[in-house]
């Protein structure tokens, strides 16, 4: 397989973080994206010259467009664009205000709109757009008290997913997303304390990478759930 070019988002730590270092290990240029840039530093120490950190806000617009211009002038074009970053607040459903709907829009579904706007000059026919989601996104998959707002904004990124692959077709760009069961992360501590997830971070980087590699031969516009078992 020939060396690709990876913009991924999310990589300062958890799924996101070792899943840029599988790639770079492989060696692929990665494009490592989140908001600290400390730990995209550290990330980027791990394997010099093959992660190139790039610290960007994907909620500023401004700030999208600045990563673009300089992925262009680095690598002219991306072949494959992972969306790992993401938030969660738990609150019950009569506790949220409208600023954490707003922020769980935001973070885990506007953050893609203007990525994926941003990043498609830099897009050929054969490139690969994968986003990761929730299994709270997923229609028919159990769902959790004080997960409301963060499960609707995932289930939002999929559809979008479904709608890009119909809009990108004619320019032969697969777009397909991931939801994500119960896996050892920061994030999911977070939302279930002291759970023992079946799949850890670096285990799931491993099917990630993959996918965002070569599941485009197979699918596109699929909303592909990965999950052992629900939080228990």
């Amino acid at each position: 397989m020939s060396h690709k070019k990876i913009l991924l988002t999310g990589a300062s730590r958890g799924i996101g973080y070792q899943t840029a270092l599988l790639l770079a290990d492989q060696g692929h240029h990665v494009i490592a994206v989140a908001r600290s840039f400390d730990k995209l530093q550290e990330l980027s120490h791990k394997a010099p010259g093959k992660i190139i950190p790039i610290k960007t806000d994907l909620s500023d617009t401004e700030d999208i467009s600045k990563l673009v211009k300089e992925v262009e002038s680095l690598f002219q074009t991306v072949d494959v664009v992972i969306h790992n970053a993401g938030g969660i607040k738990v609150k019950p459903f009569e506790e949220l205000t409208d600023d954490d709907w707003q922020y769980h829009l935001d973070i885990n579904y506007l953050s893609a709109v203007k990525l994926y706007r941003g990043v498609l000059p830099l897009l050929d026919a054969g490139s690969h757009i994968l986003s990761i989601s929730s299994m709270g996104g997923f229609q028919g998959a159990s769902k959790f008290t004080g997960l409301s707002a963060y499960s609707v904004s995932k289930g939002a990124l999929t559809t979008l997913t479904e709608c890009l692959a119909t809009e990108l077709s004619h320019r032969e760009i697969a777009v397909n997303c991931l939801c994500l069961g119960a896996v050892q992360t920061e994030m999911l501590e977070k939302a279930f304390p002291g759970i023992k997830a079946p799949v850890s971070a670096s285990q799931m980087a491993e099917y990630i990478a993959e996918f965002g590699l070569t599941g485009h031969r197979f699918f596109n516009g699929k909303i592909l759930p990965v999950a052992l078992s629900d939080p228990e």
